[in-house]
């Protein structure tokens, strides 16, 4: 698929759900993609894109930027506490914080920085042990925690298992983020974005369908 044909369909997607157009940012996965599949999408005006790993987004975005500065970057993958720094100085969001050590090191980042990038609470909807996320039973209490430490906290974000129904979670997802006064919900991939949007994703994580294929070789 092409930039076009994804965003043709986010744009029907929310026509469906009578929602505003445009009320759905798209987040062009570019980990692992080679430079030039990334400066393709740029020179097509695209803004936001999400990389998994800081020391990876550290080698190619400040370039980009240079030339494109206008684009935002967004970490989707998981921060461990020690690149809290980085992550603060080079992303415009964070969709993944998921315990109190690393929201108390962020905010203290932000406070020392003096920036904030946006940040997205990872709920483990389906309680999977080898996935980040906070457990459902527990996440009013940590966005508590999260907002008390006066981190920006805009939404939740969710990764569904992946032999369930993807809308139950963005479901459950939804209904977390609602009840807590969040209105940003990162949630929806390649697969199920148009699902994640009739269910109200602020923003979709779409890489393989922009870029193609991985090779991790």
């Amino acid at each position: 698929m092409t930039l076009g044909i994804i965003n043709s369909k986010i744009k029907q997607a929310e026509e469906s759900a009578g929602r505003p157009i445009g009320s759905t940012q798209l987040v062009a996965v570019s980990k692992v993609q080679p430079n030039e599949r990334v400066l393709n999408i740029l020179k097509q005006e695209h803004t936001i894109f999400g990389e998994n790993k800081v020391q990876e987004a550290q080698g190619k975005w400040p370039a980009f930027r240079e030339q494109f500065p206008d684009s935002k970057v967004h970490l989707i993958g998981p921060l461990q506490s020690n690149k809290v720094k980085q992550a603060v100085a080079l992303f415009d969001a964070i969709h993944t914080v998921d315990r109190l050590k690393l929201a108390q090191k962020l905010s203290n980042e932000v406070q020392a920085q003096g920036k904030a990038p946006e940040i997205f609470i990872q709920v483990n909807t389906g309680e999977e042990k080898q996935k980040s996320g906070i457990v459902p039973n527990e996440a009013d209490q940590f966005i508590s925690d999260c907002i008390s430490l006066d981190l920006p906290i805009v939404g939740l974000m969710v990764i569904p298992p992946i032999n369930e129904e993807p809308s139950l979670h963005f479901g459950l997802l939804r209904k977390i983020a609602h009840r807590n006064g969040l209105s940003g919900l990162s949630m929806g991939m390649s697969s199920d974005f148009e699902s994640a949007i009739a269910m109200g994703a602020t923003h979709i994580r779409v890489g393989s369908a922009i870029f193609g294929e991985r090779d991790y070789s």
